[in-house]
């Protein structure tokens, strides 16, 4: 693997970690600062809604100045604001650190996608990328599993050491291979003219405000309900940080073996399948969490989550790829935007929800409205082909 490439496979591990860090830090982080979770939880939404934000701001800057430069200068943001998370003395004060490494890790995943593609024929790109997607998967896998076992056993604080750390080494890495291949970059850069005109463009398309429309209530009604399960844990079962962190877990093994099986899948189940079972699969999880006795059962439920979920969300970034062809760089920028505006906005939702509702009630209704939006989306599906089909007769 290309020293370039592996520097970008652990910046998309430890960006996938971030993303999950608090499904298992939550209750431990509530204790500390002695609030309830849903107070708490301000440190989710301020990752999220940052993380989500600055997508908009990444894609046209590594656009013009190179991809390697504007991640490698991203992933030292990241690490200076996780060592600050890591001596955060206030709730408050770790917030706007987690703001910062939202601004970071924001960089990683859309510009390391865009980078791969720039550097890699076509005939290898699907490999290529389906392995770099692996390490977020495995992030998202032990982000929770690290953030637990550190909790347990010396500190949450300790946590943000490590990814400090990887980001900092990353950063060195990208930085110097891009001086490097500065030569290259300098081709590969594609100035436009006003970034917000473009982005109009591309929102003027009632196909594209379709795709995100759905993605931003994917992420508020999953990530959002998603966000409260380690809490849940806690206090439904008394477990240890260690072992919800395991638990946690669970949902990122969901998505590699998705990952494992979608050709398979696809060979059976068009699109429209994919996102009615994705979301009929999480339904059933969610609605079935609250009504479990025994901790032990809840293990699977969480590995079915994430392979539903995955069946779902893959299908919308398919479909993102492809919905402004011409400028599929700033469409995919928005269509990021959204699906954190929505986890960030969810996240606050569903506290208020549980305050009111309780768990049980707030895991039901995230996954029905999950169910529902798969089979609009898959009939949403169906009518845009006719139309697309009419434009072509």
């Amino acid at each position: 693997m290309p020293p370039a490439l592996l520097a970008l496979a652990a910046a998309a591990f430890v960006s996938g970690a971030n993303l999950r860090l608090f499904d298992a830090l939550l209750p431990t982080v509530a204790e500390d600062f002695a609030v309830p979770p849903t107070t708490a939880s301000i440190v989710v939404t301020a990752f999220t809604l940052a993380y989500g934000l600055f997508q908009i701001v990444h894609g046209p800057l590594g656009d013009r100045i190179g991809k390697l430069r504007v991640i490698g200068g991203a992933t030292l943001i990241a690490s200076a604001a996780s060592l600050g998370c890591a001596f955060a003395p206030t709730l408050a004060a770790l917030a706007v650190m987690r703001f910062a490494t939202g601004i970071g890790a924001a960089a990683i995943v859309p510009l390391a996608l865009a980078w791969i593609g720039d550097n890699t024929s076509y005939e290898k790109r699907q490999a290529t990328i389906g392995r770099f997607l692996s390490f977020i998967l495995m992030g998202q896998i032990l982000g929770p599993a690290l953030g637990g076992a550190l909790a347990e056993f010396i500190s949450w604080r300790r946590v943000f050491d490590v990814m400090a750390a990887i980001f900092l080494v990353v950063s060195v890495v990208l930085f110097s291979v891009d001086r490097r291949g500065r030569a290259h970059a300098a081709a590969m850069a594609s100035p436009h003219g006003n970034v917000w005109r473009t982005y109009a463009a591309v929102l003027a398309d009632r196909w594209v405000r379709t795709v995100i429309f759905t993605v931003f209530l994917e992420g508020a009604m999953f990530y959002g309900a998603f966000a409260y399960t380690g809490a849940y844990l806690k206090e439904r079962f008394g477990l240890s940080y260690l072992l919800i962190g395991g638990m946690l877990a669970g949902f990122g093994a969901g998505g590699v073996i998705y990952s494992l099986l979608v050709k398979w899948l696809l060979a059976r189940l068009n699109e429209k399948g994919f996102v009615r079972l994705g979301g009929g699969l999480i339904f059933i999880c969610m609605a079935t969490l609250p009504l479990l006795q025994w901790w032990q059962a809840t293990i699977p439920l969480f590995i079915v989550a994430g392979f539903g979920f995955y069946m779902f969300h893959n299908t919308l970034q398919t479909r993102a790829t492809e919905m402004a062809p011409r400028t599929r760089g700033t469409a995919i920028a928005v269509f990021a935007f959204c699906l954190f505006m929505g986890q960030a906005g969810g996240v606050s939702a569903c506290g208020l929800m549980i305050r009111l509702l309780h768990y049980g009630w707030t895991f039901t209704i995230g996954g029905a409205g999950l169910a529902l939006l798969g089979f609009w989306f898959a009939r949403r599906i169906d009518v845009h082909r006719l139309q697309s089909q009419a434009l072509v007769n």
